[in-house]
């Protein structure tokens, strides 16, 4: 059992570590390091470090994943920061999603830390703002790293690997009517014509699918319209999810649904393009020497940030993300930290 990783994992549960605010849980992840003699680098509330014996020249891996955390939904009944232990499960916010992962390529980045001989060189880095897309996380600190070769993503996939993952694009979207006395017969109301593009919404499809990620992905999640029952609106709002495949840029595919709709197109941000890596990487196929099952995923990570060949993997159940009373067990951890050594190993021999 990784007692002591377990035990820091506790920690940060029981540390509250939202979006934009996880300085607390950045330093008692530093005090970590410390008091195990690690030097690391710091930005923001981002923490990274590198192995004692880098070397120039050497092909570089990162290994990341992310402190922060959602904002615990009502329904918790248990105390989401009381990181209590039941039977073999931790439960708390953000144990699942993703401190086990933190916690875990924690400890593979200490066993492999103090080799000479790694055929890579070796980062971890414990970065913030994932959960909303920030531009101070992971984004804000590649530049420091340098040049990357390959990355792991810890995210909870119950140890299976992405190769592939969905983009991610939010749209808002403004019908236009004219307003009217909602008695007569008059004005131009705003919100049938936003449910008519909403309808075509629904009705399209983008033509290319992909093997590994499917169908692009298109959600209305939002809608408002009115300032009261007597008043046709003149105006209705609408924002839209859209999760794109490798055949679509953010790009591309916010062209294609603009010449879609009446209503006006604006996108928040397209940096979140859909990633993937060759089924003939060598990662890849150290992955399936092993027996690990390789998907595509659907939910947006890190990795859309980053520009090198990259995988996400990663102990706990994408399924408990979000929800009351999120937990992970024990096992797990432990098994995904064998399971990331085995992967390391066969994908240094490799390299060696």
């Amino acid at each position: 059992m990784l007692t002591p990783y377990t035990e820091l994992l506790r920690q940060m549960i029981c540390t509250p570590s939202f979006s934009r605010e996880e300085h607390d849980v950045a330093r008692i992840i530093r005090t970590f390091l410390t008091e195990r003699g690690i030097a690391y680098s710091v930005k923001g509330n981002n923490t990274w470090v590198r192995n004692r014996h880098w070397q120039v020249g050497k092909p570089v891996l990162l290994l990341d994943s992310h402190i922060d955390t959602v904002r615990p939904v009502a329904s918790w009944t248990e105390e989401p920061f009381g990181a209590r232990v039941d039977g073999d499960r931790i439960i708390g916010l953000g144990s699942n999603d993703a401190g086990a992962s933190v916690v875990t390529l924690l400890a593979v980045f200490m066993h492999y830390c103090d080799s000479a001989a790694l055929p890579w060189n070796l980062l971890f880095a414990a970065s913030c703002e994932e959960e909303i897309s920030g531009t101070n996380g992971l984004a804000s600190i590649l530049d420091e790293l340098g040049p990357l070769d390959l990355a792991i993503v810890g995210e909870p996939t119950q140890m299976q690997l992405a190769i592939a993952e969905k983009g991610l694009m939010v749209l808002d979207c403004i019908a236009r009517g004219i307003t009217g006395h909602a008695a007569r017969k008059e004005g131009v109301n705003a919100l049938y014509k936003a449910l008519d593009d909403i309808n075509r919404l629904r009705n399209f499809r983008f033509p290319q699918s992909s093997e590994l990620l499917g169908d692009v992905k298109i959600s209305v999640t939002q809608i408002h319209a009115g300032t009261q029952h007597n008043v046709v609106p003149d105006t209705c709002t609408f924002v839209v999810d859209v999760r794109t495949n490798e055949h679509y840029s953010n790009r591309q595919a916010l062209e294609i649904i603009s010449g879609l709709l009446d209503s006006e197109v604006a996108a928040r941000s397209l940096r979140l393009n859909s990633s993937g890596i060759s089924r003939h990487a060598p990662i890849v196929r150290c992955a399936t020497a092993l027996g690990i099952p390789c998907y595509g995923s659907p939910t947006t990570s890190d990795q859309a940030l980053l520009h090198c060949p990259s995988v996400k993997i990663g102990p706990g159940d994408s399924a408990r993300s979000h929800t009351a009373n999120e937990y992970i067990r024990i096992p797990e951890i432990d098994q995904g930290f064998e399971t990331y050594i085995k992967l390391l190993d066969n994908l240094f021999l490799i390299n060696s």
